[in-house]
């Protein structure tokens, strides 16, 4: 059995403060197919450019994802190559959800 550190489960707790949001979610399942502008990826989404740089910045401060410079411009892409496939993994998860738990308002089984 894997050793669990405080930094396993720092991590873990950043990737599930990231997914807790729908668009940074979203934003993560993109990054996962391919690199991308912020412009692109709020035209995409729906969101307004300044929504997108904040969900971005939240993204980096997680870890999850990195600012790559290009000229004037800059891109984004997921912070390490293993987070593609551990979101797909996330994808296939089949969980039983009780709908009068976890809402769109947060956890209330506590």
């Amino acid at each position: 059995m894997e050793t669990v550190t405080l930094t396993h489960t720092a991590a873990l707790a950043r990737l599930g403060h990231a997914l807790s949001d729908e668009t940074r979610t979203r934003v993560l399942l993109v990054l996962r197919e391919a690199p991308a502008y912020p412009s692109d990826l709020a035209e995409a989404l729906g969101v307004s450019r300044q929504a997108m740089s904040n969900h971005l910045a939240c993204l980096r401060g997680c870890g999850l994802v990195e600012a790559v410079p290009d000229g004037r411009r800059t891109w984004y892409r997921l912070a390490d190559p293993l987070l593609a496939p551990a979101l797909g993994d996330l994808l296939r998860l089949v969980l039983a959800v009780d709908p009068a738990c976890c809402s769109g308002e947060g956890c209330t089984c506590a």
